[in-house]
């Protein structure tokens, strides 16, 4: 194997890791957006778990944030503009890197 392939492979391995720890936070994001989204509906327990995953799952929809800004947007109604919910999710995405880096 040449030098060049070394590099290219490493470059390849760097990127699928990059985009794998990118998937794991917004994920994580997501869960944290709709526990705290969930907290606001009166939901505990299972029935918060059960609504987390929806936000997670809801991300699905499209590239970027709007899916899940839409959703809890819908859900939440007065309870959370997006503009509260656009700086929940920044402050959920800060605490989701921190969360995923302290666990690898």
């Amino acid at each position: 194997m040449t030098t060049f392939d070394e590099r290219e492979n490493a470059f390849e391995n760097k990127f699928a890791h990059d985009e794998e720890l990118r998937f794991k936070v917004a994920a994580r994001r997501n869960k944290l957006a709709g526990l705290w989204a969930a907290g606001l509906l009166g939901k505990s327990g299972a029935d918060a778990d059960t609504y987390a995953k929806s936000v997670v799952i809801a991300d699905m929809e499209e590239a970027g944030d709007e899916d899940v800004v839409r959703k809890l947007a819908a859900d939440l109604g007065a309870k959370a503009d997006e503009a509260a919910i656009r700086a929940k999710l920044a402050a959920f995405d800060a605490e989701a890197k921190r969360q995923i880096m302290t666990e690898s």
